[in-house]
């Protein structure tokens, strides 16, 4: 299950994160040695444990179907908690990034790209470009997470180890994955192999020439 993180001075569903986080938390508790063929709630009990009630609480509790957190019994009114609940359950709570620190890790991830390209040559992949998107192409002095788009392709057999065994493809992602989350647990890596698909707006903050 990934680890979730949720920011301070954000809402999320109505509330802020550590209320959300209480909430959640309160389900957890009303389900603790329940099996799980039998771990279902009222929509009543989800709207006192979320404090919400009336309208109010029917609409949080069709939000949090429509977004994957329950699915409902369509015969009645009950519901089952998701692993995309479990991670709200359990989510940290931090302070959101400062800009001036998104840059700084922006810039550290270029020297790892570089690095990456230049010292790895058991990793059957070298990264063509890093482009960091999403809230960092914003003007928010405050961020919420520090997407980084990668675009890799076949390291050149002249950049490969003439020595010892190569990594496959999927280990040499998985290990580059890991180095850029290793960065911030604000970063988040997406991964692609064609331009075309790094979403848009980017800023390129390194590419191989």
């Amino acid at each position: 299950m990934r680890v979730r993180t949720l920011v301070t001075h954000r809402e999320y569903y109505g509330m802020d994160a550590m209320a959300l986080r209480a909430a959640t938390g309160r389900v957890l508790a009303r389900l603790a040695g329940v099996a799980p063929e039998e771990a279902q709630l009222s929509g009543r009990n989800l709207r006192h444990d979320f404090a919400v009630h009336g309208s109010k609480g029917s609409r949080l509790v069709g939000e949090l179907v429509a977004d994957g957190l329950l699915e409902a019994d369509e015969t009645r009114d009950e519901y089952r908690i998701t692993g995309r609940f479990l991670e709200f359950a359990t989510a940290r709570v931090v302070d959101p990034l400062p800009r001036e620190r998104a840059r700084s890790i922006v810039a550290r991830a270029a020297a790892l790209a570089q690095r990456i390209n230049t010292d790895w040559t058991r990793n059957p992949l070298q990264i063509e470009m890093l482009a960091p998107f999403g809230s960092f192409m914003s003007r928010d002095p405050e961020l919420d997470e520090l997407s980084l788009g990668i675009l890799v392709v076949s390291r050149p057999w002249n950049r490969r180890t003439r020595w010892g065994r190569m990594q496959s493809t999927a280990d040499g992602a998985h290990q580059m994955r890991d180095a850029f989350r290793a960065l911030s647990s604000f970063v988040q890596v997406k991964m692609v192999n064609e331009p075309g698909q790094l979403p848009r707006p980017f800023a390129v903050a390194f590419q191989e020439l």
